[in-house]
């Protein structure tokens, strides 16, 4: 069953959509996590559940979060998307909060040439679970802030949050 509700953050409303899981802390498995205005967001459909207390401790995570006392997120998740994709996802997993790296940096994690720093960036683009899943780490090879899904002004946010000097 998909479950879903929104919650307040800094960075606006925020949409969380799951699946109830056995395994999981507090019950649900995060499958999306969307901001207002964002590419590729998630959408409400008419047969999921509306059910807050389904993401009691995923909320509690990301106010923790967003009240700067927590750096790592212990959340499970479903994924789905292409093996290259979740090659992506999982390298984003991987950098540590208060950095940041450059897309050409997740393409050679991966194994992939630098040739692929454009399909790496529409993989990341791609990512349902914004913000959990630290894309916004991801910056250009310059240290120029490039793509978010949810725009840069919120790129920068996270990035300040983090005390990112990027």
């Amino acid at each position: 069953m998909t479950v879903c509700t929104t919650i307040d953050s800094p960075l606006g409303e925020l949409l969380l959509v799951g699946e109830k899981s056995a395994t999981a802390r507090g019950g649900t498995a995060l499958a999306s996590l969307s901001m207002p205005g964002q590419k590729h967001g998630a959408v409400v459909q008419d047969d999921w559940v509306e059910d807050a207390d389904a993401f009691a401790e995923i909320a509690s995570q990301l106010r923790s979060y967003f009240e700067g006392t927590l750096t790592r997120f212990d959340i499970e998740y479903v994924t789905r998307g292409s093996d290259f994709q979740q090659r992506v996802w999982k390298a984003l997993e991987t950098i540590p909060y208060g950095t940041t790296t450059s897309y050409g940096e997740i393409a050679a994690r991966i194994g992939a040439s630098r040739a692929a720093v454009r399909a790496v960036g529409t993989a990341i683009g791609a990512n349902p679970l914004l913000l959990v899943r630290p894309c916004h780490r991801v910056i250009g090879a310059s240290g120029a802030l490039t793509g978010y899904a949810a725009g840069l002004e919120r790129k920068r946010q996270l990035l300040d949050l983090e005390s990112v000097g990027a």
